[in-house]
């Protein structure tokens, strides 16, 4: 389930799912937070933001965010948005909620918002990042070198983008994956994603 990230509700949840893992923050221009307060006065800003729309992840089975999203750098004039800054706690990788999660925001994107082009960003030494956006069916469009410098180092970036073009098949490889029935007895996976999708990269 996607919610509207709200600091005062989200915060402590969200702090004891990423108490001791400061390896989610590697990639991510902010974090690891020293404290449940300092985390709490960064997600007030997200909330608060002008340039981004933050969503909180929170699995239906535990009712509690494992992280959050965003939607950046949106430019409507030429129907192009971007997914970014996203943080799953380790509870939250590489679960169907992670994935149902993507799902929802680029369903809203083309079907609800219009747009033409989705965009998926991270820094080019990110693997699991690059993985996970080919998982999904993003198209890897290249590298920008010296695109950023974050966390006062030098980030190469990675683009990869989704077309509306292409998203009835994207859609279609996403809700076979989700469906109950691609799931054996133990909760474990049928089909990939990619197996659905086609894809072979």
């Amino acid at each position: 389930m996607l919610a509207p990230l709200d600091a005062q509700w989200h915060n402590a949840a969200l702090w004891n799912a990423v108490q001791g893992h400061d390896e989610v923050w590697t990639y991510l221009a902010d974090g690891p937070y020293r404290s449940e307060a300092d985390l709490a006065a960064a997600l007030q800003e997200k909330q608060a933001s002008s340039s981004a729309v933050f969503l909180a992840i929170v699995p239906k089975t535990t009712g509690e965010i494992a992280g959050y999203a965003s939607y950046m750098r949106m430019d409507p004039v030429n129907g192009v948005i971007e997914v970014g800054n996203i943080l799953f706690a380790p509870s939250l990788q590489r679960t169907i909620a992670a994935t149902e999660a993507m799902y929802l925001m680029a369903r809203h994107v083309f079907e609800d918002l219009g747009y033409r082009r989705y965009e998926w960003k991270c820094n080019a030494n990110n693997q699991p990042s690059r993985r996970a956006a080919a998982r999904l069916g993003f198209t890897f469009e290249g590298i920008f070198r010296q695109h950023m410098v974050v966390k006062g180092q030098n980030r190469d970036t990675a683009w990869f983008s989704m077309l509306d073009s292409e998203w009835p098949a994207r859609k279609a490889a996403f809700e076979a994956w989700l469906d109950p029935s691609n799931f054996d007895a133990n909760g474990r996976q049928i089909k990939s994603l990619k197996q659905l999708s086609g894809c072979t990269s």
